[in-house]
Order: C-alpha cells, then structure tokens, then sequence
C-alpha cells in the first residue's frame, strides 16, 4: 500500500515537471531559455517517473532497468544541453533582449 503511494507520487511529480518543462518550451522567448526549460523537465520529469516506477516494480530486472536509465537521464542530459547550447552562440543565434549576462561572451568563446 505504502509502495503504491509513493510509487505514484513519484510519477505524478515526474509529470508534474514535464508538464512545466512543456509549458516552458512553449512561453520562453529564445533557444537559451527553451533549451533550460527542456533540460529541467528531461532530467527531474522523467527520472521522477522512472524512480516511480523503480519504487512500484521492485527490485527485479525491469526496476533496476529503470535505474539505469535515471544515472543515464542525469549524466547525459546536462551534457547535451551544455553542447547545444554552445553550439547555438557559436553559430551566432542571438539571446533575446532581455538578457543580463551573457557568460560565452564574457569568456571570449567565438575568439579563437
């Protein structure tokens, strides 16, 4: 009863953060801002839900698959997020004007 529970809370949350990552993909005004809110609902949502479903399923092949894919979720997602957001300022793709720091520029990146 208590593993159901918390098993469906964890899933609920994990939507929950999709849900909001949608909604930022949706409103936020440049690629920067879209890719954070991307990278926000990847990582919590969906390793939400798979920790849910670790917690409904048990410690049996499919639960530990489900684990599995959370350590992938949490090393790789950052990483790509980290690569196509570089890759968008090194192609030149501009912030919005709202902007306050712009850390690639201050680093001097597209000076080689």
């Amino acid at each position: 009863m208590i593993r159901e529970i918390a098993g469906m809370t964890f899933i609920i949350v994990g939507i929950a953060f999709d849900f909001f990552g949608v909604l930022g993909l949706v409103r936020l005004p440049d690629v920067y801002n879209r890719l954070q809110a991307a990278t926000k609902c990847v990582t919590f949502g969906t390793a939400g839900l798979l920790f849910g479903v670790f917690i409904l399923q048990g410690f049996n092949a499919f639960g530990f698959k489900a684990l599995i894919g959370i350590v992938f979720i949490f090393l790789a997602a950052p990483v790509a997020a980290h690569a196509i957001a570089r890759s968008a300022h090194r192609s030149g793709i501009p912030l919005t004007s709202e902007t306050v720091v712009d850390a690639y520029e201050e680093d001097h990146e597209m000076k080689e």
